[in-house]
């Protein structure tokens, strides 16, 4: 049942092992596979084959081909973006690749993940007028020295441009188990299974392996939702270990107002059919396994002879281009994006600008001119504690808490809003492009000592 801000297989732990293929697929609007390579469909228009040449010559005026993969938050800012921008161009072509029609909401997954409805949102309708090529598939290789991208194995695309942005997917490979007996929440499909289990199970034990903020916000949730469950969370931190001592002690009150059983200072060692194992073995109960513990991005970038971090990361320039391939831009989770304070982390608040400069870069590229470079600072955390509750931790651009914070219905309105905002976001952009250009730069904490 794996992504990707993605686009994935989705596949229960139990459906596994009856001639199902494993499939990864990555977050937020990811559309790579690794084993088994099953593909999703076929594609919106006739996808160009075969051919050598950089560019391709189309009534006499050469062509010059942006491929985006993956339309997660990063890869739709940059292909909206981008696409407004050179609408009136006939010598630019935008291509958007992905694994379905469907644009996944990861901000809003945990609420899949306990039945309640929500708007399925349409990738090629919000492309509409804007001359950005839909493409439907798994991208299963790509050669950044031929400059192609293999989609569903039987289908090339040429680029002069690609835009890689795959994402990242919860890590099942890092502890035994997880792929046979957890559930994640890589796509709104794998949600949609869970919510089905949880809604059979009637009494039980889930736990909930990672105490992050998305194993903090599934915790909440299905507790909610779930109140016949016991609800356990696991993991190394304490729930909101990165906020200033009020906002987590109003976390923590909140979970413990749910019925949550909060268990720190612990690791998962091993999944196994109705316990988990952990360090020293000790063995905990459980009839459902949500696992949200850890991050992989897809080796397909690796494997392309991209420069990647020892995480998989593209490691980028301060333009988001590979340093390896200057011709390749990295954005989302799929980037190493070095800033003053470190290596970005990836969340959506920061993803779409990446992709926004990138197709920014872009645009100055073909003018002939040199790409800025890309600055971000965080300003904010927020986390939902069920439908009516919520903890927002105001931060510095290098993501450490402010003193500043907000709780309670405030919270929950300001994180809704926040949650909602993207795609209309995308839609703005469309027609006013400036709109999605506007982010905090970060001042002093995103200066880069060697940058120009």
């Amino acid at each position: 049942m794996t992504e990707v801000d993605g686009q994935v297989c989705a596949q229960g732990p139990a459906d596994r092992g009856h001639g199902q293929v494993d499939c990864v697929g990555y977050h937020a609007g990811l559309g790579s596979r690794t084993v088994g390579q099953l593909a999703s469909g076929g594609c919106q228009q006739p996808v160009e084959e075969g051919g050598t040449m950089s560019a391709q010559h189309e009534a006499g005026t050469t062509v010059h081909r942006v491929v985006i993969l993956g339309a997660g938050y990063a890869g739709m800012a940059a292909a909206i973006q981008l696409a407004a921008r050179v609408k009136r161009r006939e010598d630019v072509r935008v291509t958007l690749v992905n694994a379905q029609e469907r644009f996944t909401e990861r901000l809003r997954l945990p609420m899949t993940a306990t039945g309640q409805q929500l708007a399925e949102l349409d990738i090629p309708e919000l492309l509409e007028g804007t001359g950005v090529r839909f493409v439907r598939g798994w991208v299963t290789a790509v050669d950044a020295d031929a400059k192609t991208v293999r989609i569903d194995d039987d289908r090339v695309l040429h680029y002069d441009t690609l835009v890689y942005g795959l994402g990242s997917a919860a890590d099942t490979a890092a502890v035994p188990g997880v792929e046979d007996h957890a559930y994640t929440l890589n796509s709104a499909q794998d949600a949609e299974v869970l919510a089905d289990r949880l809604a059979r199970l009637g009494s039980g034990t889930v736990v909930v392996a990672g105490s992050g903020l998305t194993g903090v916000e599934s915790a909440a949730e299905i507790a909610e939702r779930h109140p016949e469950l016991n609800v356990v969370l696991l993991g190394r931190r304490e729930p909101g270990a990165a906020m200033n001592p009020k906002a987590k002690a109003y976390l923590q009150a909140a979970l413990d107002r749910l019925g949550v059983q909060v268990r720190s200072g612990v690791e998962v060692v091993k999944v196994l059919p109705d316990t988990v194992e952990l360090v020293g073995g000790e063995t905990v109960a459980a009839d459902v396994v949500l696992w949200t513990s850890g991050m992989r991005v897809s080796p397909l970038a690796a494997a392309a002879g991209l420069t990647v971090d020892e995480r998989g990361r593209v490691v980028t320039d301060d333009a988001l281009r590979s340093v390896s391939h200057p011709e390749v831009y990295a954005v989302g989770d799929a980037a190493a994006i070095r800033q003053g304070y470190g290596v970005m982390h990836g969340t959506c608040q920061g993803g779409m600008p990446t992709g926004v400069h990138a197709a920014l870069s872009i645009v100055r590229a073909l003018r002939g001119k040199q790409p800025k470079p890309f600055r971000f600072g965080y300003y904010h955390t927020p986390v939902s504690l069920g439908r009516d509750d919520a903890v927002v931790q105001f931060t510095r651009p290098d993501d450490s808490p402010r003193r500043t914070h907000l709780t309670g219905r405030l919270a929950a309105r300001y994180k809704e809003m926040v949650t909602a905002s993207p795609w209309p976001t995308f839609g703005r952009m469309k027609k006013m492009p400036t709109s999605g250009a506007v982010w905090p730069r970060g001042g002093r904490f995103t200066r880069v000592r060697d940058a120009r």
